[in-house]
């Protein structure tokens, strides 16, 4: 379960601020939020958004931030930097060693530059092969950065374009405007597979991340190639040298 079910039409009562200095200074107005409902919770690429009808807290986790839910009351440590309290007696807290990560505010009807000009979330239907073929004729870069670049599409980082290129026997090096359409559409199907299991399961387990409750997430254990090099390939007799 993500952290959409304990926000989601739950009041601020507080938002505690202890160390400010993120990647981008932390947005000043989030502490003026109190009373405020959030109704609705979403994501456009690595960017959390907290929507309510004042406007939107975007949260991004850097490198190495984590969000959990816990009990009004909990103790916190050295790299808690935020804390979301709400009138429910629950906390949204923002664990981040390296402080890459950011809080910002986007009052209602203004828009946020790093969110302009994304591309489509790879689980939509918006994501296809028609949608993918006019953008990658143009593209002789590695269909693996194509299929990176956020522009394209959003969310689909390293270990994603990985698995999701083995999986469809792609070449990561293979530029974009040499695959055909059928290769295409596998890819994309591939794509659409990769991230919904990783979801399903709770994520990738890489260094601090957690899943909302404090757990890990488990989709690491089933990589077919990520982080895998001299491995025994799953899918073949021979160590995996591939380099992806």
């Amino acid at each position: 379960m993500g952290i959409s079910p304990h926000l989601t039409n739950q009041k601020i009562q507080q938002i505690v601020i202890r160390q400010s200095k993120l990647r981008w200074p932390v947005s000043e107005e989030l502490k003026s939020l109190s009373g405020v409902r959030i109704d609705r919770v979403s994501r456009r690429a690595k960017y959390l958004l907290l929507e309510t009808e004042l406007g939107s807290i975007v949260v991004h986790l850097g490198m190495s931030g984590s969000l959990r839910v816990l009990e009004q009351g909990a103790e916190h440590g050295k790299h808690d930097h935020v804390d979301l309290l709400l009138t429910n007696g629950k906390l949204l807290r923002y664990n981040d060693p390296r402080r890459f990560g950011s809080w910002l505010w986007i009052p209602a009807g203004e828009s946020l530059s790093i969110l302009d000009n994304l591309g489509p979330e790879p689980l939509s239907e918006v994501f296809n092969t028609d949608y993918v073929v006019p953008l990658a004729t143009k593209r002789r870069v590695p269909v693996k950065q194509f299929v990176m670049d956020n522009k394209v599409v959003v969310g689909v980082g390293n270990i994603y374009a990985n698995e999701s290129l083995f999986n469809a026997r792609i070449h990561p090096l293979r530029p974009a405007n040499s695959l055909s359409y059928q290769e295409w559409q596998l890819l994309v199907e591939q794509i659409k597979q990769v991230l919904a299991k990783a979801i399903k399961q709770g994520g990738t387990t890489l260094n601090d991340f957690e899943q909302p409750d404090g757990k890990p997430g488990y989709f690491a254990q089933e990589l077919q190639v990520y982080g895998k090099a001299g491995e025994k390939c799953l899918s073949a007799v021979s160590p995996s040298s591939r380099r992806w």
